[in-house]
């Protein structure tokens, strides 16, 4: 059994300065790396007998448009049955370089997750087997998780502001 302090140390000592950004928001060890130590280190963690972080629980991203540098985040969630732990590893890509490789070869899992933030975020998953969209359709030419719309319609005149709590 691990604390999140002993497996964050246990992550450094193997990684250094290609990991950052620890912290432990609601008990759920997070931290941040880099598209090219990405695969090396989610293969660590599952190959790792000491570890053994066997199961991917989800791959999802977030889009934050004033963040220049890094407007989209990939969010990988992990979880190790053997030792009861889970974590959350960010990959913050820029808007004009949306490309991550796949974790597919690692996880079969990995196929859907990836092919529904494809979906809705647009990242690319570099050798992904099937990269396509898998909710919406084909013809979609916009990625809908992205905050480039306007939340309301500003032309609507059926709305009461004091209805909403303004």
């Amino acid at each position: 059994m691990f604390t999140n302090e002993q497996l964050a140390q246990h992550i450094i000592n193997q990684f250094g300065d290609a990991v950052s950004d620890f912290d432990d928001p609601y008990d759920l060890l997070t931290f941040s790396t880099t598209r090219e130590q990405i695969v090396a280190l989610i293969t660590y963690l599952r190959d790792e007998p000491a570890l053994q972080v066997n199961f991917l629980t989800d791959i999802t991203a977030v889009h934050y448009p004033d963040s220049p540098g890094k407007e989209y985040c990939v969010v990988y969630h992990l979880h190790s049955f053997v030792n009861n732990f889970r974590l959350r590893i960010k990959v913050f890509l820029t808007a004009d370089d949306m490309h991550i490789p796949t974790m597919v070869p690692l996880f079969a899992g990995a196929n859907w997750m990836e092919r529904e933030t494809f979906d809705y975020f647009g990242i690319l998953f570099d050798g992904h087997p099937d990269l396509r969209r898998i909710l919406n359709m084909e013809e979609m030419d916009y990625h809908p998780m992205r905050k480039e719309y306007p939340l309301e319609d500003a032309t609507r005149e059926d709305k009461i502001d004091a209805l909403f709590g303004r």
